[in-house]
């Protein structure tokens, strides 16, 4: 019967396995070199240099554009239009004749009143030479007088309802749709036409009450919309209003665009930038900061590390923001790559960015 019982190796090969398994961890000490444990990875990444620039805060918001002046004209008094002096569009002239009514009764009026008026003056000069001879009782002067200046007004009064039947341009502007004809009867509050003077654009817009400390009178502004691609208007904030809203918590802010062309019209929906105050930052590319528990870190590449370093960040531009405390210039830090770092880690820097294309990048 054949042996069925275990064989185990032979001496010789136990001493053969022995030696391979002490060879094997020679080899890796060897590789670890003498007294040194296998180090992190090193990473690469990509990094930028803080640097000053002039910087300020940039405000973007949206307003409705109104005219510098615009009016409805209007009639003070019911009327029957007689002539219309003035075509739809038409440039005007402050005083220029726009529209007339009918002016026969207001003409016989002022006749009337005048006529009343010379009896008066006649009458109180003979009253004032029978007064000097005694004639005449002071009360009764008086009285004379009063009728006079009676008379005087009635004539006032009735000029200034002759020059009613005249509506006349009261600004430079641009005329609107007729909305009248000829022979139609007026009354008070009828939209005749409207007047718009837009040599000058008044954009008003809201601004959040957080930009308010960088909002100020002659601030500059610049000003586009959809109507106009390509297009950008320059002016400057002329008023900024008292409160803030309490529901909003935003301000309202006007502002003044030079319109000599035209090109602008009253209602338009524009976009508006301001450019802040200006002054030295140092910035860097915003794809560097690193939020954590309402805190901001930067990663800080020198001498083959990357140190993990808290700052204080304040004004921003696309693409870079300022940092207010925590970093020197011309100090490196971690824009691509920050995700795999750890504090004290080591790095291999593969490239630098500068901030010129940081804002582009972000702008594309």
């Amino acid at each position: 019967m054949p042996d069925r019982r275990p064989r185990h190796p032979a001496p010789t090969q136990w001493a053969l396995c022995a030696m391979l398994l002490i060879a094997a961890a020679g080899c890796s000490r060897q590789q670890a070199g003498p007294g040194k444990a296998v180090g992190p990875e090193t990473i690469g990444v990509i990094t930028a240099e803080a640097k000053i620039q002039q910087l300020g805060v940039e405000i973007e918001a949206v307003g409705t554009a109104r005219a510098n002046e615009s009016v409805e004209v209007t009639s003070k008094a019911s009327n029957t239009v007689t002539a219309i002096r003035f075509e739809e569009g038409d440039r005007v002239r402050k005083g220029a004749v726009l529209v007339e009514l009918d002016g026969a009764e207001a003409r016989a009026s002022l006749a009337e009143a005048e006529a009343a008026l010379a009896e008066s003056q006649n009458n109180f000069k003979r009253s004032r030479d029978l007064y000097t001879q005694q004639a005449l009782s002071v009360s009764q002067l008086d009285l004379i007088e009063a009728t006079l200046k009676g008379n005087q007004a009635r004539v006032d009064v009735a000029k200034a309802r002759l020059a009613d039947t005249i509506i006349r341009a009261s600004f430079d502007g641009k005329t609107g749709f007729r909305r009248v004809s000829v022979g139609s009867l007026v009354s008070p509050g009828t939209v005749i036409t409207t007047l718009d003077d837009t040599s000058l654009i008044k954009l008003d817009f809201t601004v959040a009450e957080t930009y308010l400390y960088a909002l100020d009178k002659n601030l500059p502004v610049t000003a586009s919309t959809a109507g106009l691609p390509g297009r950008e208007f320059n002016g400057k904030v002329s008023q900024i209003d008292s409160r803030v809203d309490p529901v909003s918590r935003s301000i309202a802010v006007r502002a003044e665009l030079p319109n000599p062309k035209g090109e602008l019209r009253p209602g338009m929906f524009m976009t508006v930038k301001l450019q802040g105050e200006v002054s030295p930052a140092l910035v860097v590319p915003e794809s560097a900061i690193v939020p954590e528990q309402g805190r901001v870190f930067v990663f800080v590449v020198e001498n083959g590390e990357a140190t993990r370093r808290e700052v204080k960040l304040g004004k921003r531009r696309p693409g870079l923001v300022e940092i207010v405390e925590g970093l020197k210039e011309h100090e490196r830090v971690v824009i691509e790559g920050t995700q795999n770092l750890r504090d004290g880690g080591p790095v291999r820097e593969q490239g630098q960015q500068s901030q010129a294309q940081a804002e582009q990048k972000t702008s594309s």
